[in-house]
């Protein structure tokens, strides 16, 4: 028995933030799993829509819940690492899907102290058919110094978040931005098992279409144009998507 309380002081505290807008549903899919794995020391749900929805949905779930003035993912991502208190935090999209096996990965590869985060492979079931070959092409990017995504879980120490001074203040890209430093900063590991994302934009909306968006936006910022360019282009187009507002007022 003292050996298992013992096991447990010395096991790393796993922070999960949650970055939401509109995502009730998603949440209300989340939260319970992430509730019942032991490895989750606490999980921080920062909510940019006061609805009050999901602030039921995150209490009744045992998870801290923090308003943020205005959905900015990276914003939202820094409120919640702020209120962490772990020694590792998984930075975590309400669709995307975590296990214990991912966190138990976490915490063996995090045994190498020289390891200063990282993110895991993706998962593209659900997807049109013909684009399930991106998968292996977004797994030997990913391995070869490519850019780690938001919805691949990116986890980092949390001291070492501190010292990177968090998310860039920018309203989208903020996931590439912080790729670029966390590679610079350090050792990093991209793990197994994948994660799975859900493919409900991308069958709503076409796979194709969905993917030649996100890639352009993508070629768009490396070749510098502005985050706020970008993000007003990206929302004014899914502002014009009715069937976007049908399922967001569903």
């Amino acid at each position: 028995m003292n050996g298992r309380a013992e096991g447990r002081d010395t096991r790393l505290r796993i922070s999960v933030v949650v970055p939401s807008w509109r995502d009730a549903e998603n949440l209300a899919a989340l939260l319970p799993v992430l509730s019942r794995l032991d490895r989750v020391a606490e999980t921080i749900v920062v909510d940019a829509l006061d609805n009050g929805e999901s602030e039921r949905i995150v209490l009744s779930c045992g998870a801290t819940f923090i308003a943020s003035p205005a959905p900015n993912r990276g914003e939202q991502m820094n409120l919640g690492a702020e209120a962490a208190s772990g020694d590792v935090i998984v930075f975590q999209h309400s669709d995307t899907d975590l296990e214990n096996a991912h966190l138990a990965a976490i915490e063996a590869t995090l045994s190498d102290p020289q390891i200063i985060g990282g993110a895991f492979f993706r998962k593209f079931d659900g997807r049109h058919p013909r684009l399930m070959w991106l998968e292996s092409v977004a797994r030997f990017l990913t391995r070869h110094g490519g850019t780690l995504y938001g919805d691949q879980s990116i986890f980092i120490r949390r001291d070492v978040f501190m010292t990177l001074h968090g998310f860039a203040k920018i309203p989208i890209m903020e996931d590439v931005e912080f790729s670029r430093r966390l590679r610079a900063a350090g050792k990093i590991a991209v793990l197994d098992p994948p994660v799975r994302s859900s493919a409900r934009r991308h069958l709503r909306k076409g796979a194709w279409r969905t993917s030649i968006q996100n890639g352009l936006f993508i070629v768009l910022y490396n070749l510098g144009v502005s985050p706020h360019r970008l993000h007003r282009w990206y929302y004014g187009a899914m502002k014009r998507d009715p069937e976007r507002d049908a399922v967001l007022s569903s």
